[in-house]
């Protein structure tokens, strides 16, 4: 078990080498070149899940195509290829969706997938204002997409999966509601009032603004799965180092949902990395570093990620966002909130007796 722990740190080590100061990699790349193909099969699988598989593996092209190591070179030639189909392939449909949901009055945000690029998740995440019915009357009669069997975390959280044939990667989208409970209504609008275009292999799609796209990144890491994967580590690092970023209204917006610490905090998460991995911090404000409850020394790899300490930490944040959804009388919100933790022992149970918290979580 130690020995597999170290060769995952080893791992998750080299692929931020590999993403986050590619010229200085030479050692991540000659790690990956010392490798087996079974354990090359095992870096590949870990990049895959931490969405830079394409971002880590053109640093290991480059450097190889430039010291001559036409094996490696090839090697990670081959896998980037096929990745590159899937991306594209996934990219087409991710396209048309929005199109026929734009066309049948569902504004939609494409939320998280494209941050990734030139990755690409393995599923597709939208968040849309529209009804339920009319989203999936688009997704079924459009693409003859199938609906996935929803678990009591979905239905709370107003989120339905699609399996559209044809593509690989899962249809997600979060309907008017977002947060592990749906308890952020408006909030969420925030994601289509002020969502910006992006232009991705001369296909145009509606994101979100920097803003929300720390929100959700927030949302997901912070108060839904308690774990950092590469890839928000540099993407947020790419948002933040942007300048495109207005500190001050990200403050405000998530100040009212209860969840700024939260935000702080995973703010400072990434940049305590960023230091680690480039010598220097990113340039966040004081009132940013003052409002989070810890940093990144406290993020360690267990189990193929960096994981956030749910004692304290994650209860502590869950705490507060209910304490603050109480004081501003937001009765359903807190309601909905007093419900999670009933649902992640049921989710635990379920777990530990079937081996998996599908149907619950």
């Amino acid at each position: 078990m130690a020995s597999k722990l170290n060769r995952e740190a080893e791992y998750l080590n080299a692929l931020f080498s590999l993403t986050l100061n590619p010229a200085q990699a030479g050692r991540a790349v000659s790690l990956v070149e010392s490798l087996t193909p079974v354990e090359r099969s095992e870096f590949v699988s870990l990049a895959d899940s931490h969405h830079v598989l394409v971002r880590g593996l053109k640093t290991v092209l480059d450097h190889a195509t430039r010291d001559g190591n036409t094996v490696l070179a090839g090697w990670a030639s081959e896998e980037l290829e096929k990745e590159h189909k899937r991306i594209s392939t996934a990219l087409v449909y991710l396209q048309n969706i929005c199109e026929e949901l734009e066309n049948a009055n569902c504004p939609t945000t494409v939320m998280k997938s494209l941050d990734h690029y030139p990755d690409l998740g393995n599923d597709l995440d939208l968040y849309s204002t529209a009804d339920e019915r009319a989203i999936c009357e688009v997704m079924t009669g459009k693409f003859n997409a199938h609906i996935e069997p929803r678990s009591w975390g979905d239905r709370l959280a107003h989120k339905w999966n699609f399996a559209v044939p044809g593509l690989k990667e899962s249809v997600e989208i979060h309907v008017q509601r977002l947060g592990q409970m749906g308890e952020h209504i408006a909030m969420a609008r925030r994601f289509v009032t002020r969502r910006v275009l992006k232009v991705v292999e001369d296909k145009t799609y509606y994101i979100p603004a920097p803003e929300e796209r720390i929100i959700v990144a927030t949302l997901q890491r912070m108060y839904r799965h308690f774990y950092f994967r590469v890839c928000d580590i540099v993407n947020s690092a790419a948002i933040i180092e942007s300048g495109e970023l207005n500190f001050d209204e990200l403050k405000r917006a998530t100040e009212a949902a209860g969840i700024w610490p939260g935000i702080a905090t995973y703010m400072t998460v990434v940049s305590d990395h960023i230091k680690r991995f480039r010598g220097t911090p990113l340039g966040l404000p004081n009132f940013v570093l003052a409002a989070a409850r810890f940093g990144g020394n406290e993020v360690r790899p267990r189990a193929r990620f960096l994981r956030v300490p749910l004692l304290p930490h994650g209860a502590a944040l869950y705490t507060y966002q209910v304490t603050q959804a109480a004081a501003r009388g937001d009765v359903p919100a807190t309601f909905r909130l007093s419900l999670l933790p009933y649902l992640a022992s049921a989710a635990a149970v379920a777990y530990k007796v079937t081996g998996s918290d599908k149907g619950v979580w």
